[in-house]
């Protein structure tokens, strides 16, 4: 009479707990990154009334006969299923589409946590503002002037230091691709200003020095009298200021060539050859001419010292019709497609791709990788311990963190401007907690019905 009623306890005790596994799935639909919780029941162990008998020449095997003692919890499991992704709009805020987690750190202690709703602190790090966590990653290395992404290292906080400079740059390379229009009239001995003009043609471009101030380089292509597809180019630095910036060309290699050149093509508008006036020519490959001019340091009293820099003139591959200097019977165009320079600018934004990558965006045009944001996943991730505040720490089940960067060993990728909701169905709960009620009752049930029993039993004496 006994194992009955604690039978029936056994299953009032373990539906409430199925019952707070439910209460606080819902209680968390809305929660970001959460997962919800799942629980299985298994029968108790069981009292053998008599053992089973293995069949004989006369009579047949006898099963066991056994009673159940109740009920317990088997596993709470923590299902790490995807859940759905929310825009926000906000460019610090990341969602993971796939089984990674996040990495945070509170002093030298890992957290794991699928809630990306981050923002940045007073010092410029990638932080949970609800708790001060630290977001984990790798920054880039400047190795010798290059710029170095190494995922191999341990992960590092990720500072994004809005509002820092970006040093000004001089440019050191200038790339045409124009085209000179073959029905350009020759300009004839004796010519007037405005037929010199009519017979010329521009390209304008900026450039920088290493101060970052800006300078105006032309190039004027004019046709050569009497030789055909050739056109001799002028190289001028700054042509509106009153002091010479003095530009010269190395086309040889053998020092100060003047700043002028000349271009030649076949009938078929290929560039061929470059030559200078000294009769240094360049026709294989690709045709890069250094040009050297006077940069002024000022200083507060007017004065200073002159320095010489120098950038790479490159006008294209020779025989080639792409990104190169071309002659067409088409009307001439203007196009330095490319400098390199760019004055001192401030970094303004930030971006995270796919790939968890950060990219500065700075006042000055220039975009800069910065880091790139870290992802773990593990063996098993049902074996993660919840640590409250949406995170997970590790547990002697769940592996040791596999950390590395998106895409790799199932991590997923980054979305940014979005969150993960939670995983939480409502429907499925709302049926579960059906389910669990039922259960309650009819184990509440089983208690009454064997009191009722019991007060029979007492009652036969009577």
């Amino acid at each position: 009479m006994m194992r009955s009623l604690y039978a029936g306890v056994s299953g009032l005790q373990n539906h409430q707990t199925r019952m707070d596994v439910i209460g606080n799935n819902i209680a968390n639909v809305n929660t970001t990154g959460f997962k919800k919780g799942r629980v299985n029941f298994q029968d108790m162990i069981s009292q053998t009334l008599s053992g089973a008998a293995r069949p004989t020449e006369e009579v047949g095997g006898v099963n066991p006969q056994q009673v159940g003692l109740g009920m317990t919890i088997a596993t709470i499991d923590t299902i790490h299923s995807q859940g759905s992704l929310q825009s926000t709009g906000v460019n610090t805020d990341l969602a993971i589409q796939g089984n990674g987690l996040f990495i945070l750190k509170n002093g030298d202690k890992s957290y794991y946590s699928r809630a990306g709703a981050f923002g940045i602190d007073e010092n410029g790090l990638l932080v949970n503002p609800a708790n001060g966590m630290r977001v984990q990653g790798w920054m880039v290395e400047d190795i010798d002037g290059q710029s170095f992404l190494n995922t191999s290292r341990d992960v590092e906080d990720l500072v994004i230091p809005v509002g820092s400079k970006d040093p000004a740059a001089a440019t050191s390379e200038v790339n045409l691709a124009c085209n000179l229009d073959k029905r350009t009239p020759e300009i004839p001995e004796g010519a007037t200003a405005a037929d010199i003009q009519e017979g010329t043609w521009t390209l304008d471009k900026k450039i920088y020095d290493g101060f970052g101030n800006e300078h105006r380089m032309t190039i004027n292509f004019t046709k050569v009298n009497g030789v055909n597809n050739q056109w001799q180019a002028t190289v001028v630095i700054d042509p509106d200021s009153e002091i010479s910036t003095n530009p010269t060309l190395d086309i040889g290699g053998n020092g100060n060539d003047g700043n002028t050149f000349i271009v030649d093509f076949d009938n078929l508008g290929a560039l061929t050859n470059v030559s200078d006036g000294q009769g240094d020519a360049l026709n294989q490959g690709t045709i890069q001419i250094p040009v050297s001019f006077d940069v002024l340091d000022s200083t507060p009293d007017g004065t200073g010292a002159v320095e010489r820099q120098t950038f790479n003139l490159t006008l294209g591959e020779i025989g080639s019709y792409t990104n190169t200097v071309t002659q067409f019977a088409e009307t001439s165009s203007t196009k330095a497609y490319k400098q390199n320079g760019y004055p001192m600018g401030y970094l303004e934004n930030f971006k995270i791709d796919q790939s968890g990558i950060i990219t500065g965006v700075y006042s000055n045009g220039t975009n800069r990788v910065m880091g790139q944001v870290a992802l773990a996943s593990f063996t098993n991730p049902g074996g993660l311990e919840k640590a409250g505040e949406s995170t997970f720490v590790e547990s002697n089940n769940s592996g040791e963190a596999n950390i590395g960067p998106s895409g790799i060993a199932g991590k997923g990728k980054f979305i940014a401007g979005a969150l993960e909701m939670s995983n939480v169905d409502l429907a499925e709960q709302f049926t579960d907690m059906i389910v669990t009620q039922r259960g309650f009752q009819a184990n509440s049930k089983t208690i009454t019905t064997s009191d009722q029993m019991l007060q029979e039993l007492l009652t036969l004496k009577r």
